[in-house]
């Protein structure tokens, strides 16, 4: 059956299009990389450099040496990762709670999490501040991470993916003598694993691009995050340029990896619920 030139044509179009958003996409990212293999002085000259230069070692020891690049990550890498997989498990027990669970009171529990999300976060700073404050959390990596534990989208999206997984099988395993929590992580929480890995990949990405809270809680040089530890490279007469790009570059490696490592579940969570009928 042959095809129409008209579809042809339309899908030329679409695959056009995709191609230049990939490419608009790409700027940024290649001129960061390039940036980052040159002086600052270099970036400002006319026209500016489009080919890669010979200074990404200088930069990377300055950076080092200014900053202490290789500490800050793994302080970053230590909060995402225990943020991640303590919100994305409480998120789903939650989640789970919500849909599969009868009791008085459950409509206006699942109301009080949507209401949550309304509410800016600009607007809990200073309560959130005079609480790690008053229990002399202040410069300590808990003040960092406890507060954003109860993840109020991640409860919501857990819940969707819960809600369609059949009862019958519950109770099934509850009848096999499991309990509450093996029928939870043995049989119900590998069924939501594309839900679950696009909150891990959501949640992760949002503590590691964190920087108003970090910068408001954390007080030590040693402790900074990487937003933070950037932020330093920025002053009021003198801004280090080629080491903001080659340290930006290099804190969007772990969020690629993740990317890459759940991209599957990511896609799967994001278009599970355009799938049920």
């Amino acid at each position: 059956m042959s095809r129409s030139p008209g579809s042809f044509v339309g899908r030329l179009f679409v695959r056009a299009v995709l191609l230049v958003g990939a490419v608009v996409s790409l700027v940024p990212f290649l001129w960061m990389a390039i940036a980052a293999t040159h002086s600052s002085a270099d970036l400002f000259h006319s026209p500016p450099p489009f080919l890669p230069g010979g200074r990404l070692l200088d930069n990377l020891s300055r950076l080092q040496e200014t900053i202490g690049f290789g500490r800050v990550m793994v302080n970053s890498i230590g909060i995402a990762v225990v943020q991640t997989v303590l919100s994305s498990l409480g998120s789903a027990m939650c989640g789970y709670g919500l849909a599969k669970y009868r009791f008085r009171g459950r409509g206006l529990v699942l109301a009080a999490v949507l209401a949550t999300m309304m509410i800016p976060f600009q607007v809990l700073l200073v309560p959130l501040f005079q609480m790690m404050a008053s229990v002399g959390w202040i410069d300590s990596y808990q003040a960092v991470i406890l507060p954003f534990l109860a993840n109020s989208f991640g409860i919501l999206l857990m819940r969707q993916g819960f809600v369609g997984f059949p009862d019958e099988l519950i109770e099934s395993a509850r009848m096999d003598g499991c309990g509450e929590l093996r029928t939870f992580y043995r049989v119900v929480l590998p069924c939501v694993r594309p839900q679950l890995g696009a909150l891990v990949i959501f949640t992760f990405m949002a503590a590691w691009n964190s920087f108003i809270w970090p910068l408001l809680m954390l007080n030590t040089e040693d402790k900074y995050t990487v937003p933070v530890a950037l932020n330093t490279l920025t002053g009021l007469s003198r801004v280090d340029y080629s080491g903001l790009m080659l340290g930006s570059l290099l804190a969007t490696l772990p969020l690629m990896a993740l990317f890459l490592l759940f991209q599957r579940q990511f896609v799967a969570g994001l278009l599970g619920g355009a799938v049920k009928g």
